[in-house]
């Protein structure tokens, strides 16, 4: 089949050779049968995995040498797109000759970066991600039908796109991975927040622990910490002497990533309006309080020890926060 049979233009430049290859030429498509069981002396795992609201399924086909607990051969059926055989093709590679135990502990990323022709390039574009989601998923309903077990008991991560089945590690990995800015591209990266909504902020019809707008601000502020702490001992330059522009965001990034969300639970924040180097070498932080924490007791006493302990052991132990 040529390119322009499946995709036109230069779309289909965001496609690794290896998914056309496999959208093409897929190795592992077809089924089992209790027959070919009893032939592999194995026995027949058949898996289940879709998603009504993207209109994409899978069903995997394991053959299991219950003495060893190997999957000696795998076949897959996709219902579903190009992109959705290319996955479900690299997912039945990667379980092949695995352990059950094994498998359960390949990931959606494992997928994606399997179908990769470089490590550094992704191998879909951002709105087919979701396929190697799917293939992730269905590998559970498997391993869990062979041991016995509920799927969701091989979840190690917290969900945060029940939808997606989208986990909290996968959505900051992606961030990382592809210097996403916006919640709109990590619904593009991996579906989170493209069904229902809930997940994406609070207000949604249902509320949740964690949403993407703010895994995405903390993410985005642990990168900028890392960025600073690399620059900082690329140039050698300790907190204590580097410029007060540098030290301000520093310290705003500190704030951004570990204090500022335990202050918004509470309809409280904070801005640093002047750091200052005392005489006595300590480095003076003025900070003032806005909104419930403003007038708030715990300001000078608990909240302050918090905020100031936290800078200390991220900056400078030579860190002094003075409320104003």
């Amino acid at each position: 089949m040529g390119k322009n049979n499946l995709i036109g233009g230069s779309i289909w430049d965001e496609y690794s050779q290896k998914v056309q290859d496999r959208m093409n030429n897929p190795r592992h498509m077809g089924e089992f049968t209790e027959e070919d069981a009893a032939k592999a002396n194995a026995r027949l795992i058949v898996a289940d995995f879709g998603a009504e609201s993207c209109g994409d399924a899978v069903r995997l086909y394991w053959l299991v040498d219950e003495k060893t607990d190997t999957i000696k051969d795998a076949k897959f059926k996709s219902f579903g797109c190009g992109t959705a055989i290319a996955s479900s093709d690299t997912m039945v590679d990667l379980c092949i000759g695995k352990q059950v135990k094994d498998v359960v502990k390949i990931t959606n990323l494992d997928v994606e970066f399997a179908m990769r022709d470089d490590k550094n390039t992704p191998a879909v574009p951002p709105q087919k991600m979701h396929c190697s989601v799917m293939a992730y998923d269905v590998i559970k309903q498997a391993a869990a039908q062979y041991m016995g077990v509920d799927a969701e008991s091989f979840e190690n991560q917290i969900i945060v796109c029940e939808c997606a089945r989208v986990s909290l590690g996968t959505i900051k990995e992606v961030i990382r991975l592809n210097d996403l800015h916006t919640v709109e591209e990590i619904t593009q990266y991996t579906k989170a927040g493209a069904f229902c909504k809930s997940c994406a902020k609070p207000g949604g019809h249902e509320k949740r622990d964690y949403y993407l707008v703010d895994i995405l601000a903390e993410t985005r502020a642990e990168m900028e910490r890392e960025r600073l702490k690399i620059a900082a001992t690329h140039d050698d330059i300790s907190f204590d002497d580097m410029t007060m522009v540098k030290q301000l965001k520093a310290v705003e990034s500190v704030l951004d990533s570990e204090i500022r969300a335990m202050l918004h639970s509470d309809g409280g924040d904070l801005e640093v309006i002047d750091i200052q180097k005392s005489n006595e070498g300590n480095v003076d932080i003025y900070i003032r309080y806005l909104g419930a924490c403003n007038g708030c007791a715990s300001g000078s006493g608990a909240t302050l020890y918090a905020i100031e302990n936290i800078l200390q052991e991220e900056l400078s132990p030579n860190i002094r926060v003075m409320p104003v």
